[in-house]
């Protein structure tokens, strides 16, 4: 029995992985890597949010993709950040909260409407809290609350996938 124990208790969210480092790169408006001394040069993927996309060379992009990736740099490339794993995508990516100073940049990010509140993979203490702050740039229409429509990045991706 506690052997069973200490096998769920190591596994529980509060045994996560916290990553330090400096952001060296910021892909998009959710994801950046980090390098740091002991982690090596990790992609972090920002848990619990999801950003506009970016043109790629060989995708389209969203409206206020760019955007959104300019306003993550602006906010954490070329400083020193803490990153709390959550989990590990599809892609083997670490996928965590960024935090900058004290400062949840996950939900800033959601706060000014560069990002969307990802419910799907969203769970936890973060879940409410994200999802409030969605609502409240929504209401405001900061970012791209602007427009009267915005399409959430998983269906613009999905719309991609069945043009292929």
């Amino acid at each position: 029995m506690l052997a069973l124990l200490l096998l769920l208790s190591a596994e529980s969210p509060a045994m996560a992985e916290t990553l330090r480092g400096m952001v060296k790169a910021v892909h998009d408006g959710d994801t950046v890597v980090l390098v740091g001394r002991g982690t090596g040069r990790v992609t972090l993927r920002l848990y619990g949010v999801d950003a506009p996309e970016t043109r790629k060379p060989d995708k389209p992009g969203q409206p206020f993709g760019s955007q959104a990736k300019r306003v993550l740099m602006f906010k954490v490339l070329g400083k020193e950040v803490t990153a709390e794993v959550q989990d590990r995508d599809q892609y083997g990516r670490a996928v965590g909260v960024l935090l900058l100073a004290g400062r949840d940049i996950n939900a800033e990010m959601v706060s000014e409407g560069m990002a969307w509140a990802y419910r799907q993979f969203l769970h936890g203490p973060y879940a409410s809290r994200y999802i409030q702050l969605e609502e409240q740039a929504r209401r405001q229409r900061r970012g791209f609350w602007r427009d009267s429509n915005p399409q959430p990045p998983w269906e613009f991706r999905r719309g991609q996938k069945r043009r292929r």
